[in-house]
């Protein structure tokens, strides 16, 4: 009787042989298979804001980095530089995502910014970028979030890949709200 119920509870694994069949048909689905319980159409479409969103904010990082004078610019010029190479990794990561979809990924400056969940903004004061910065990455925080639960189970591969660039994201928000508090004080409650 434990057998049975030992077997029962196994009915989700399908055999071997039908795994080594069905790897063998649509070979030019690449590593999308008939396991995959997403919308590749829709999973490209989504991360090619991603990809936009990432780019946009890889360059406002390095005009801040390039941008920003004042006591204390060096320092924080350096943390800007640091966040835009880790955006520049988090559109590489949903660039890879889409050829592994089947896609391509969409890095046309041609309306880049309306693909984008943030926006470029502009060089003015430290503090103005800070903020320009900590508004892009509360956006993205938001922005991911959403998918992360989109994606759920259908697509762990794509959520897992999201939730990394979530953590660096919030990371990038503490570290311009620590910035915005140093020069400006903590703010009253």
């Amino acid at each position: 009787m434990a057998t049975k119920t030992a077997d029962a509870e196994n009915t989700f694994l399908t055999d071997i042989q039908t795994l080594r069949e069905r790897a063998k048909k649509s070979l030019e689905d690449g590593a999308v298979t008939p396991a995959y319980e997403g919308d590749v159409k829709t999973t490209i479409e989504l991360l090619q804001t991603v990809v936009a969103t990432e780019i946009v904010c890889t360059l406002r990082y390095q005009m801040n980095a390039i941008a920003a004078a004042g006591i204390n610019s060096e320092s924080i010029a350096a943390e800007f530089a640091k966040h835009a190479q880790e955006e520049q990794t988090h559109m590489l990561w949903a660039a890879e995502r889409i050829d592994q979809l089947g896609g391509v990924p969409d890095m046309n400056p041609e309306g880049l910014t309306t693909r984008s969940a943030a926006e470029y903004g502009h060089a003015g004061t430290l503090v103005d970028m800070i903020k320009q910065n900590l508004v892009a990455e509360r956006i993205a925080v938001e922005h991911y979030r959403e998918l992360i639960r989109y994606f759920g189970d259908k697509d762990p591969t794509t959520r897992i890949m999201l939730e990394k660039i979530l953590a660096q994201e919030e990371e990038h928000a503490t570290d311009m709200h620590d910035f915005l508090e140093a020069h400006q004080g903590r703010p009253f409650l």
